[in-house]
């Protein structure tokens, strides 16, 4: 197998182009940041001409660098930040709007509306998500409510939506293709995730016009070829997943059971729930894994908001230390008999709570409290919030205790913290040797639709972890320290 597979990562405050070979070992990589705006208090936009530029800058200067040409490329993958919301002029390929990002609270006013009406049972059923400013659907009725002329317009056939990989696709393609894949879909809050298609009931709700709508095909598929011009030679794009699903897929979760958690700003766990959508009794959200040859695979998850931004929250708002990695010396030198515990609800609390308005707390404070404290407190909190989210996945579909969670970005690697979390977990904890995880499964996706790189089967032999944490915390203390934990989120909640 000869050639090369290109993912494109385009995620919430950068762009990459990732450049792999058939062995799926990277030969090259580049990345470009670009603005955030924030127009008003809870609001989050992205121009979308920011991300298209720097997707394709990005992709020029890793062949550029790599020495490939754009006719050795057999493949693209698409991953892309999920939820955020794109509308634009078929006839130009211009947005309407600036994008709005998943993170933007504006359209919390119309989600309280829409829960007063009933709806909530009927968008948890067929979509599996919550009624929440977080997903699609809202974003694009506020921006058909607001742009002017913009609803007329869409009735008329003249208006697109996408998440960010559907508007990518469109540019990519000269306009040819107007497409996601099933992951996208399924975190619109328009799609029917049991029944694999647009639901016209909610889009009729929301004044969503289906000719609007992308076509939804299989993670694997055709979505069409590059325009030459762009890179040289066209290139096909054989492979789309959102983000979190690109990293499920890259950690090899193929069996019902399997446990990943990606960390970054936030954590993202997903637990693949095999043929079964698990419709969650404990807020924790479900979904469509990946879906490849037709057949959908589900999973259930759930989203902390707040893992190594509370690292950051130490650097930047409390100048406790100048880089994230001095907080692994500053957690093993901690007193232990100091037991701080940091609620980091700095933007509300996610899974299972769903209580955004909640805010940050600290307990068991003392004079003698300080940096080493802080710092172990801020690492345990991600180790606690994991433990919840596993927790109500047990609850929910009866996940194994002993599961092993492969892990994946920036904190991971801290041993101090990934062993915290395998002894609060009671459970094995898998580092793997690869961890650019995202990238690597919409590499995977596209190479195999290609016929460059292996099938399934083989591609999840060849994982293989650099690290396993085991457990060694004895267990009267893990359920100690856990029982604190729960008192602390309770109290702040009450508070």
């Amino acid at each position: 197998m000869t050639g090369y597979v290109l993912a494109i990562d385009q995620g919430t405050t950068s762009s990459r182009a990732m450049l792999f070979d058939a062995a799926l070992a990277v030969r090259g990589v580049a990345q470009q940041e670009f603005a955030q705006h924030y127009p008003a208090p809870g609001w989050v936009e992205h121009d979308p001409e920011d991300l298209w530029n720097t997707v394709v800058a990005c992709v020029r200067q890793v062949l550029a660098e790599a020495g490939v040409a754009a006719a050795d490329v057999a493949a693209i993958g698409i991953t892309n930040q999920r939820e955020t919301t794109v509308v634009w002029d078929r006839a130009t390929g211009r947005a309407v709007h600036n994008a709005i990002v998943w993170q933007d609270r504006r359209t919390a006013p119309l989600c309280d509306t829409l829960r007063a009406e009933g709806l909530e049972a009927e968008v948890r059923h067929k979509t599996g998500l919550l009624l929440d400013p977080y997903f699609s659907a809202t974003k694009l009725a506020w921006i058909l409510d607001t742009v002017p002329g913009a609803r007329a317009r869409a009735a008329a056939g003249a208006l697109a939506f996408g998440t960010v990989d559907s508007f990518l696709i469109w540019r990519l393609t000269g306009g040819r293709v107007h497409a996601t894949d099933a992951t996208n879909a399924a975190r619109t809050m328009l799609y029917d995730i049991r029944q694999g298609r647009w639901d016209e009931a909610l889009c009729a709700r929301l004044g969503v016009p289906l000719a609007m709508l992308p076509e939804v095909r299989d993670c694997a598929a055709d979505f069409g070829t590059t325009e030459p011009a762009l890179f040289g030679s066209a290139i096909a794009i054989c492979g789309v997943a959102g983000d979190q699903q690109a990293a499920t897929v890259g950690q090899a979760c193929f069996r019902p059971g399997m446990l990943k958690a990606t960390y970054g700003t936030g954590c993202f766990a997903l637990l693949n729930t095999g043929a079964e959508l698990v419709e969650s009794r404990n807020r924790l959200l479900g979904t469509i894994a990946y879906r490849l040859s037709g057949q959908t695979t589900y999973a259930l998850e759930g989203s902390i908001f707040v893992a190594g931004a509370a690292v950051q929250w130490l650097r930047d708002g409390l100048e406790l230390i100048e880089t994230a990695a001095e907080t692994q010396g500053l957690a093993e030198a901690a007193d232990a008999a100091q037991e701080l515990v940091l609620v980091p609800a700095f933007t509300g609390l996610g899974a299972p709570h769903w209580a955004p308005e909640a805010r940050g707390a600290v307990f068991g404070l003392t004079r003698n409290s300080g940096p080493a404290e802080f710092a172990r407190a801020a690492l345990e909190s991600v180790g606690y919030q994991t433990r919840d989210l596993l927790e109500a996945m047990r609850a929910d579909w009866g996940a194994d205790e002993q599961a092993v969670l492969r892990v994946d970005g920036g904190m991971t690697a801290s041993d101090w913290t990934m062993q915290f979390l395998a002894d609060i977990l009671g459970a094995p904890v898998d580092r793997p040797k690869v961890l650019e995880t995202t990238a690597l499964g919409v590499a995977w996706l596209a190479g195999m639709q290609a016929g460059i790189c292996p099938g399934q089967d083989d591609f999840a032999r060849a994982w293989a972890a650099e690290r396993r944490f085991g457990p060694a915390m004895p267990a009267p203390d893990r359920a100690r320290k856990y029982a604190r934990w729960q008192r602390a989120v309770a109290a702040t909640l009450a508070f």
